[in-house]
């Protein structure tokens, strides 16, 4: 971990960039496995699956019979919890339902908009080193209260053939029923091209390795919509001196503990916090399970001290992050300064795990950068905004002359025609 002690503003762009990876490697090896998945379907899903995750299937489907036996293996304890998450999440994004509204933009001219659920979605839900049954809620349950006709859920098996059952009951909570055991480039594959087994699908959702997120890219060329650009998880935790070590610590580390290639960044205005958090870190890093990958981690991240929270919101919206943590006394102040981040943790007692989990909002966000054009996933991610026009015999009358004088001067004949055969219909 670096840090940087009142850096002048000329490096404020270096120090806020993302570790980088040569992927020319990485883009030639799933741009093979997906010509394979194309051209084998099935087949090559169930050579692929027990190449990487080592396993032999009869089938990719998963049976009721293996939703039923995940319904009884699920502890009371977390099945209460994932149904207690659903709810939050349903509720939060039922508000977004988007309302049409007809506007006559002239007498005679009237244009509305209608919102169209995507058919059939994807989402792919990693189930490796931390199977994220969360994730399941976060992306089913806006698909189904936006209406997709299909949704569809791939996720990869352990050695035995069988899915996380955490993530079956939480799909079965979702209301998803076509589940199928396939992970990584084979799921996006699948996703994209369709095979026997594995329905094509209109638009592909979910997090993933740097393989999935190398599949997603490749594919959206011109196979499939994608839900966003994505890279390795990050956090900003803004605080300063009032803030609780412990809490600033904590969130740096739950960030940082997603995988290697995960970023946490503290910026304060405070030297004596970023002292006491970096004590605080290193006793609690000490007490995580997954503290080897954590390490790893701390490698990329940094303490950045500057001389005033002026200069911290604008460094922080500078660098843009997918999860922005405000533990500051004046916090909902700096809130209003807020213009690039994927989703913002406010005051002392709104850890990042609370939106990860069940406060309502989704925890699928743009990385690298991305939350200065990108927003993270929501009701519109799986809608379409159709718009409608409707003229009257009186609102060509007025407006086509306008349409005729533009058509004319961009030297587009027929589209002048289109208006000029209507109005001298109207003359006769």
């Amino acid at each position: 971990m670096t840090t940087y002690l009142y850096p002048d503003k000329s490096q404020w762009a270096e120090i806020v960039e993302r570790p980088t990876f040569d992927n020319s490697q990485l883009r030639d090896l799933v741009s093979g496995l997906l010509a394979q998945i194309r051209e084998g379907g099935d087949k090559v899903l169930r050579e692929l699956e027990a190449k990487f995750d080592h396993c032999e299937l009869d089938s990719l489907a998963v049976s009721e019979a293996e939703f039923d036996e995940a319904r009884n293996i699920v502890a009371p304890e977390l099945a209460d919890a994932i149904s207690n998450a659903a709810r939050n999440i349903e509720a939060f994004h039922a508000s977004q339902r988007f309302v049409g509204k007809a506007v006559e933009t002239q007498p005679g001219v009237t244009c509305w908009q209608k919102s169209i659920p995507i058919d059939k979605v994807g989402l792919y839900i990693p189930g490796g080193t931390a199977p994220l049954f969360s994730t399941v809620l976060m992306l089913a349950i806006p698909a189904k209260i936006a209406g997709c006709g299909e949704i569809v859920l791939c996720t990869p098996p352990n050695a035995e053939g069988k899915v996380n059952p955490a993530i079956l009951y939480a799909a079965t909570v979702a209301g998803v029923t076509k589940v199928f055991k396939v992970g990584g480039v084979q799921a996006i594959g699948a996703l994209a091209y369709g095979t026997e087994s594995v329905p094509k699908v209109y638009k592909i959702f979910g997090p993933g390795n740097q393989f999935v997120q190398m599949a997603k890219q490749l594919v959206s060329l011109r196979d499939v919509a994608i839900d966003m650009p994505a890279g390795p998880s990050e956090v900003c935790v803004v605080a300063d001196a009032d803030a609780d070590p412990d809490y600033v610590a904590s969130d740096f580390l739950s960030q940082a503990e997603h995988g290697a290639d995960s970023q946490a960044i503290l910026i304060t205005d405070s030297e004596s916090l970023a002292a006491k958090f970096e004590e605080v870190m290193a006793a609690q890093l000490e007490l995580l399970k997954r503290q080897e990958l954590t390490r790893k981690s701390l490698v990329h991240s940094k303490v950045i001290v500057l001389r005033n929270m002026d200069d911290v919101m604008e460094l922080v919206n500078e660098y843009a992050p997918e999860h922005l943590i405000i533990n500051t006394r004046a916090y909902m102040e700096l809130a209003e300064k807020v213009r690039n981040a994927g989703s913002v943790f406010l005051g002392p007692y709104s850890p990042e795990s609370a939106g990860d989990y069940a406060s309502g909002t989704n925890h699928t966000l743009p990385t690298n950068g991305y939350a200065k054009s990108y927003n993270g996933v929501n009701l519109d991610s799986y809608m379409r905004k159709v718009t409608f026009q409707h003229l009257t015999a009186d609102g060509l009358r007025t407006l086509g002359p306008v349409i005729e004088v533009m058509a004319a001067n961009e030297q587009l004949d027929a589209h002048k025609n289109a208006v000029t055969v209507r109005l001298q219909n109207l003359k006769s």
